[in-house]
């Protein structure tokens, strides 16, 4: 019997052993891939058995267990150093599971974003920059070591690039902007957009009527910024030199017509990559579920440097004053006999030449029909695919708020495209092949902003594998006040692209740090999801436009303040010199009384109320009148 009894037992401890063995293979710890030092990381803990005192060992420092809905984990870990090993340990002390990760500095996860901007600064160049940007980071998610150089290499197209792109969203937002600028590119050969510059060319007839057919024109054409400044230069230089209005006055109006007008525009060549570098930032963020088109449509009220400047373009033309060295080139322009390009053309010469500057003739409704059905297909798009998710009895912006708008923006801009296709064939048109061969070179234009817009994703998941918004949170959350979150990020835009040159430059490189970083700030402030909080969000997220167009327009090498020279024949210095001062004017207005009240909470529309009155009322101030000369003097 006692023989019997020590078998049991010896079965019993077997039996034991074998069910801690078990417990240790079923148990799991799952670590970030990656995690920066001095900055607190989360892990969680899969286990068959959610009873008993467990305890996580991270580097010598003991974390107890937290249980919630069935699921362990641990929160607030913080390690000092590389590599990072953490042991699962029962009550008892015996080790259950293991796991390492990697650990790096916390300030390495900016080099990305600094080398970006670094290399941008030194090669005038934002592609080049980009990918050695991701380079960087994804070098850095091996840690710090020479094996990572090459591996990181391989990880910028194998992993990063194409996982940009290995989403649904994305995908459907290159195709979108490939379709805009096919479109821009059928409308601009089928002679609609000429029939467009006619209709303004009829309400011309004086020195004020010209600035502002001139405005008018670059408001007119909102789809897209290049299209804008080469169009509207082009076309209203020989006007505007007949008027004596100065080459500098005309590359103003131009380019403060063009970029702002294309970043508030409901649907432009930009909206779609405003919108996708939006979806994927606020996709990995679960407190919002807000889609990334109704965020952008929000962010509108708060856009104020791009909405005033093209007001303040407005009152400078209307009021027909300047200040500074405008006024100085304006009087230069009215003192001269005749501008270079003008000779002894009558107005109704170059309006003839205008109309019939191109194969097709002249028609407005080739452009104004397709822009129509892109614009109303859209909101018609959105709102369909709304009802469908929306819940039953919601009001009209509930299902606007849920429809889809990459879905919607691709059935759009497929109908505008064909509408365009089929209003080109035709008596004094295009045909087949010529339509064809336009939509080529409109996509063509749209190339290098697609390459910007996947690298931009890559950088941002890269970003996002460095956790380099939480190393931010941490070092401007208790820094950085929430109210001025947006002021901050505005200006952060325009120095950077004041010293790139490229609005869609930066929007790649901060849009994915700026919405991470200001919502977690917002979280740690407790006014995530506050009506004041979602003001200052919203906020941020224009600022990021708003800032870089600013920056843009008083670089010298930004690529559309030299457009902006280049169509309208101006000397660019002189562009960039007789603009820099109004661009600071409203830039400062823009900030004092309209991004900082916001951050206070201050409604949207006061601060604007108050910058229009401010604006309107300082031009009366700092300006003159130049003399002004009716075109009857002019015109022979």
């Amino acid at each position: 019997m006692h023989y019997y009894k020590k078998l049991l037992s010896v079965f019993a401890l077997m039996w034991l052993c074998s069910g801690l063995v078990q417990a240790a293979d079923n148990a799991k710890i799952e670590l970030p891939a990656l995690v920066l030092q001095d900055i607190a990381f989360e892990a969680s803990v899969a286990l068959d058995n959610a009873e008993g005192d467990y305890q996580l060992l991270v580097d010598g420092q003991r974390y107890p267990l937290n249980f919630e809905d069935g699921k362990a984990s641990v929160t607030e870990i913080s390690v000092g150093h590389h590599p990072v090993q953490a042991q699962l340990l029962s009550a008892e002390g015996a080790v259950l599971a293991e796991a390492e990760t990697i650990s790096v500095p916390a300030i390495l996860s900016l080099a990305p974003a600094f080398v970006a901007i670094v290399l941008a600064l030194a090669l005038k160049q934002v592609i080049p920059a980009l990918f050695a940007g991701i380079w960087v980071g994804a070098a850095l998610t091996y840690g710090v070591s020479f094996s990572g150089i090459w591996k990181g290499l391989l990880d910028t197209v194998s992993k990063f690039t194409v996982n940009s792109i290995n989403d649904w969203g994305h995908v459907a937002i290159i195709i979108f902007s490939l379709m805009i600028g096919g479109l821009v590119g059928i409308i601009s050969k089928n002679g609609g957009t000429a029939g467009i510059v006619n209709l303004i060319l009829n309400l011309i007839k004086t020195r004020r009527g010209g600035q502002v057919g001139t405005a008018m024109l670059g408001s007119a054409i909102f789809f897209d910024d290049y299209a804008n400044t080469l169009i509207v230069g082009n076309t209203m230089r020989p006007i505007t030199d007949k008027l004596k209005i100065s080459r500098e006055k005309l590359a103003y109006i131009v380019d403060s017509t063009a970029a702002p007008v294309a970043t508030v525009s409901v649907i432009s060549t930009w909206v779609g990559v405003e919108t996708g570098l939006i979806d994927a930032a606020v996709s990995k963020i679960d407190a919002i579920d807000q889609a990334a088109y109704s965020i952008f449509l929000d962010s509108l009220a708060y856009s104020y440097y791009p909405i005033l400047a093209w007001l303040f373009v407005m009152f400078v033309a209307f009021s027909g004053r300047d200040f500074g060295p405008m006024y100085r080139a304006e009087l230069a322009a009215q003192q001269r006999a005749d501008q270079a390009d003008s000779g002894d053309k009558s107005l109704a010469q170059i309006e003839d030449e205008v109309a019939h500057s191109g194969k097709a003739e002249a028609r407005a409704y080739r452009a104004i029909l397709p822009i129509l059905v892109l614009l109303g297909g859209t909101i018609a798009g959105i709102y369909y695919t709304g009802l469908e998710s929306a819940p039953a009895g919601s009001g009209f912006a509930d299902v606007f708020s849920a429809g889809d708008s990459f879905l919607a923006m691709l059935w759009a801009s497929l109908a505008s495209v064909m509408v365009a296709g089929f209003l080109s064939l035709g008596s004094k048109g295009l045909t087949l092949e010529e339509t064809i061969d336009a939509w080529f070179d409109g996509v063509r234009t749209l190339t290098p902003g697609v390459i910007v817009l996947v690298l931009a994703w890559s950088m941002s998941n890269v970003n996002d594998a460095l956790h380099t918004s939480d190393y931010l949170t941490s070092l401007l959350g208790s820094t950085v006040a929430p109210a001025m979150l947006p002021t901050v990020i505005f200006l952060v835009a325009a120095v950077t692209a004041f010293a790139t040159g490229t609005s869609w430059g930066v929007m790649g490189i901060l849009m994915p740090l700026v919405i991470p970083l200001c919502w977690n700030i917002l979280e740690a402030n407790g006014m995530a999801g506050t009506t004041q909080g979602m003001a200052i969000f919203y906020a941020a997220v224009s600022s990021v436009m708003a800032g870089a167009v600013w920056g843009d327009h008083c670089s010298p090498i930004s690529d559309t303040t030299v457009l902006a020279s280049i169509a309208s024949d101006c000397n660019h210095m002189d562009h960039v010199r007789t603009q820099m001062p109004y661009a600071l004017f409203v830039g400062t207005v823009s900030i004092l009384l309209g991004l900082v009240p916001a951050g206070f909470g201050v409604p949207w529309y006061v601060g604007l109320g108050i910058s229009i009155a401010v604006l309107w009322f300082g031009l009366r101030l700092l300006s003159s009148r130049a003399a002004r000369q009716p075109l009857a003097a002019t015109a022979s």
